[in-house]
C-alpha cells in the first residue's frame, strides 16, 4: 500500500474513532440533563457536574496519554479508549444515582484522551504540510457528531425509552469505534517538508529542534496557551449544559430547545475543519482571536435576545469559536515546539481545559443559576468576558522566528 493511500486511511480511522466520544461528551449531558436532574432530584449545580468530571479525566489524563502513546503506539492507544467509550456507556443502565452518572463522565473523558491526543499526532505526522488542515478534519467529526447524535438521542429517548437509547448507542460505539481504531497506523519517519512542498503559513520546528516538556513550560508562550484553553474553554463547555436549559426557561419544548444545542455543535464542527483550514494561511493567532471576540460578544447578547432563532445563531457563533480553539492549538503547538514532544506537551496544555475550565465553566455557572433563581445574564456576563480576555491573549502567542535559539519566548 502506497503512503498516500496510508495516510489516507489513518486519517479516515482517526475521524470515525473520535466520532463517539464527541458525542457522548457534547452531545449526550446537553440531551439529558434535565432528565437526570429529574430523576435523581439534583441541582443545576449537580447536573453541571457531570461536565466536570469529564474535564478532570481529561486534565489527568491528556497529558498522560501524551506520555504513554510513545511507548505503547498510537493504534493500541486509540483501541483502548474506543473500547472504554462504548463499554462505559452501560454503566448509565445500572445507575441509580447522580454518583454514577459521574463515573460515566470520568471514564468517557478518560477515553477520549486514548482517542483524541494519539488521533492528532498521527494525522500530523502524515501531513505535516497540511496540520491545520488534518488537525481540523479530526476535530470536525469530534465536534459535529453532537450536532449528528444530540437530535437522535432526543429521538430515541422519546421513542424508545432511556435504556434502549443507552444499550443500542453504546454497542454501536464500541463495534465501529474499535474497528476504525485499525486504520491508525502512524508512519515510522517523520521528516519536515521541504520548501517546496511547504504550503503552511508557519513551517513547524522540526524533529532535532523540537523543545522538551521542560524547555516548553519555560517560555511566555506555553502559559499564554494554557490560560486560553482554561478561559475559552469554559466559554466554550460550558454552552454543552447551558444550551437546552437556556431554551427550556424561555418556555421552549424540549424538541425545540435542543435545537439551541443543535446549533452550537454544528458550528462546533464545522469550524474545526474551516478555522484549521484557513489556520494554514491567515495564521493561526489571528483565526483564534477572531472567532474568540465573536463568542465573548455573542454571550454578551444572549440575555437580550427572546426568538429561537437567534439564540441558536448566538450558540453556533460560541461553538464556532470552541470548535477553533480544538482545531488550532494543535498546530499552534508544533508550530511552537516541535513535533517531536506533541503529544506530552499539548496534554500539559490541556490541563488548564481539564482542572480550570470544568469549575470555572459548567460546574461554576450551575451554581449560580441554582443561587439566582436561574439568572443566566450573570452567568452568560462572566463567560463573555473570558472569551474576550482569551482573544486578546492569544495574540501574544509567538511562534520562533527561522533559525531563532529563542524559541517561543
Amino acid at each position: 500500500m502506497t503512503s498516500q493511500k496510508k495516510g489516507i486511511r489513518a486519517l479516515v480511522g482517526c475521524s470515525v474513532a473520535i466520532f463517539w466520544p464527541g458525542a457522548f461528551i457534547f452531545g449526550f449531558p446537553g440531551v439529558m440533563a434535565p432528565y437526570w436532574q429529574s430523576t435523581f432530584q439534583v441541582s443545576r449545580g449537580a447536573v453541571g457536574n457531570i461536565l466536570f468530571f469529564v474535564l478532570a479525566a481529561v486534565g489527568l489524563f491528556m497529558f498522560l496519554v501524551g506520555r504513554w502513546q510513545e511507548r505503547i503506539g498510537i493504534r493500541k492507544m486509540i483501541s483502548l479508549g474506543s473500547i472504554i467509550c462504548g463499554l462505559s456507556m452501560f454503566i448509565l443502565v445500572f445507575a441509580t444515582n447522580i454518583l454514577m452518572v459521574y463515573l460515566w463522565a470520568f471514564l468517557t473523558g478518560a477515553a477520549s484522551c486514548l482517542i483524541y491526543i494519539p488521533s492528532l499526532t498521527c494525522v500530523q505526522r502524515w501531513y505535516l504540510h497540511r496540520r491545520g488542515l488534518v488537525s481540523g478534519v479530526v476535530n470536525l467529526m469530534f465536534g459535529f457528531s453532537a450536532a449528528v447524535m444530540a437530535p437522535v438521542f432526543g429521538y430515541l429517548f422519546i421513542h424508545i425509552g432511556y435504556l434502549a437509547m443507552i444499550m443500542t448507542v453504546g454497542l454501536t460505539a464500541l463495534v465501529i469505534g474499535t474497528v476504525a481504531a485499525q486504520f491508525t497506523e502512524a508512519p515510522s519517519e517523520v521528516s519536515a517538508p521541504n520548501s517546496k512542498a511547504q504550503l503552511t503559513a508557519t513551517a513547524p520546528i522540526s524533529q532535532e529542534d523540537s523543545l522538551t516538556v521542560e524547555q516548553s513550560i519555560r517560555t511566555r508562550s506555553f502559559w499564554l496557551l494554557w490560560l486560553t484553553w482554561a478561559l475559552q474553554g469554559s466559554g466554550g463547555i460550558a454552552m454543552v449544559t447551558l444550551s437546552t436549559s437556556y431554551g427550556l426557561s424561555r418556555d421552549f419544548p424540549l424538541e425545540s430547545a435542543v435545537i439551541i444545542l443543535a446549533a452550537f455543535n454544528l458550528a462546533n464542527g464545522l469550524s474545526r475543519l474551516a478555522s484549521g483550514y484557513m489556520s494554514d494561511f491567515a495564521g493561526r493567532n489571528l483565526t483564534m482571536s477572531i472567532t474568540f471576540f465573536a463568542a465573548g460578544l455573542a454571550y454578551l447578547l444572549l440575555p437580550r435576545m427572546t426568538d429561537l432563532f437567534g439564540i441558536a445563531a448566538l450558540a453556533a457563533i460560541i461553538g464556532f469559536a470552541f470548535g477553533t480553539l480544538f482545531a488550532v492549538s494543535a498546530p499552534l503547538v508544533v508550530d511552537c515546539f516541535g513535533i517531536k514532544h506533541f503529544g506530552s506537551i499539548f496534554g500539559l496544555i490541556f490541563t488548564a481545559y481539564g482542572f480550570v475550565a470544568g469549575p470555572l465553566g459548567p460546574s461554576l455557572s450551575g451554581y449560580i443559576l441554582d443561587s439566582t433563581n436561574g439568572n443566566f445574564s450573570i452567568v452568560f456576563s462572566y463567560l463573555g468576558v473570558f472569551c474576550l480576555v482569551s482573544g486578546m491573549a492569544i495574540r501574544l502567542v509567538l511562534p520562533p522566528k527561522p533559525a531563532s535559539t529563542e524559541k517561543c519566548s
